[in-house]
Parts: C-alpha cells; sequence; structure tokens
C-alpha cells in the first residue's frame, strides 16, 4: 500500500510524509466516512487540528479526498471514488454511505454530495 500511496502522492504533486500516509492509508481502509476525531484515533501518533485540516485540504484539492458536514455540525472524510449519497442518522448521527448510486446534473453545478437525513434502522428499532 505504501507504494502505491508514493506514487499517488508523486503523481498529484504532493510531498510524501508519514502523517499524509496514515491519513489516506486510513480513509482507504474504512467502511465509511470519518470524522477527524475517528481517523486521529486510529492513526497511533498525535497529529493536531491544524496539521489534519491541511493535509486533508491537499487531498481535497487533488480530488482524492471528499468531504462533507453532518447534522452535528461535524465534518467528514473518505477517499473520492464517485460521487454518491450519504445517511445521517438524526438520533445517534452515525454516517453511512448509501448503495445506491446518485445521479444527478444541474446545468452548470457539480455535485460532490448527497445528504439524506433521517433515523437509522438501529435508532428505530430502538424506539419500538
Amino acid at each position: 500500500m505504501r507504494h502505491e500511496i508514493k506514487k499517488l502522492f508523486k503523481d498529484k504533486g504532493i510531498k510524501f510524509t508519514v502523517a499524509r500516509e496514515m491519513i489516506l492509508d486510513i480513509l482507504n481502509e474504512a467502511k465509511s466516512p470519518l470524522s477527524y476525531e475517528q481517523i486521529r484515533a486510529k492513526m497511533g501518533m498525535d497529529i493536531d487540528k491544524t496539521t489534519f485540516y491541511r493535509n486533508i485540504s491537499l487531498f481535497e484539492e487533488a480530488n482524492i479526498v471528499r468531504k462533507f458536514e453532518s447534522s452535528e455540525r461535524k465534518w467528514y472524510f473518505e477517499v473520492f471514488e464517485k460521487t454518491h449519497a450519504h445517511f445521517v442518522c438524526d438520533s445517534c448521527h452515525s454516517v453511512k454511505c448509501v448503495d445506491f448510486t446518485v445521479n444527478l446534473s444541474f446545468e452548470e453545478y457539480e455535485i460532490k454530495n448527497v445528504i439524506v437525513k433521517g433515523i437509522c434502522k438501529t435508532c428505530k428499532n430502538a424506539h419500538i
């Protein structure tokens, strides 16, 4: 994986650092979008918010990572593969990628994220 990430960074003109590699590796392995706190916990090393967001900005500019804001006003990040929807639970604030492909187009607009909000299955079952 390290070789692939180094090649990607070289192709995108991004200087290789261990922190950048770790962030991207964690996002590559994630099954759903992750917040700064979740990524930081998985890194096993201390990374301050400024450094983290500076690296995420580089990844966004290179079209490697996409971010979106959840209903709890927290940013979530994922490796960008294709535009798709996310489901955000209003109760537990969990974030999941939705399994259908979003095919929206609006003249003169680029769609980057679609967010669907509601109550997840776990929370819905807990209230029954």
